[in-house]
């Protein structure tokens, strides 16, 4: 359905933070943050998938891209006359170029702070940015 890595990328950033570009705390350093980890799990190939989209699409990764996931129909949908989602096409767009420096510290993981993952126990946040947690689990 969509085949190019910017176009998944800025739909994965916008399903995953786009709760996050308003708060203060988060703004355009959280969306960033969301495609830093997407880029960094994809150059872990061989478990994370062999391009961005792969990252993106790959089952149970990214809760937006689920299957009965309310997001997933929204970033379906959404289209570049959001104000938002340019923000996150841009995003997207220059993190794949590398002209945003990686936030995450080389964060490959990250989960909101409301939860509390069975991956996440015993690890150590490399940064937390609005109300996501970042971890680096791949050496």
């Amino acid at each position: 359905m969509f085949d190019d890595n910017k176009d998944v990328l800025a739909r994965t950033i916008y399903g995953e933070a786009r709760g996050e570009y308003a708060r203060q705390d988060g703004g355009l350093p959280a969306l960033i943050a969301i495609a830093n980890v997407i880029i960094n799990r994809a150059k872990h190939k061989r478990r994370f998938g062999q391009t961005v989209r792969d990252v993106c699409l790959k089952p149970y990764q990214f809760s937006c891209w689920l299957e009965g996931d309310p997001n997933r129909t929204v970033i379906e949908i959404i289209s570049d006359d959001n104000d938002l989602f340019k923000t996150c096409l841009d995003v997207a767009h220059r993190t794949l170029h590398g002209s945003w420096p990686d936030l995450t510290k080389g964060s490959d993981h990250y989960h909101a702070d409301y939860i509390a993952p069975f991956w996440a126990k015993g690890q150590r946040c490399q940064i937390k940015i609005g109300r996501h947690l970042f971890y680096r689990l791949e050496s």
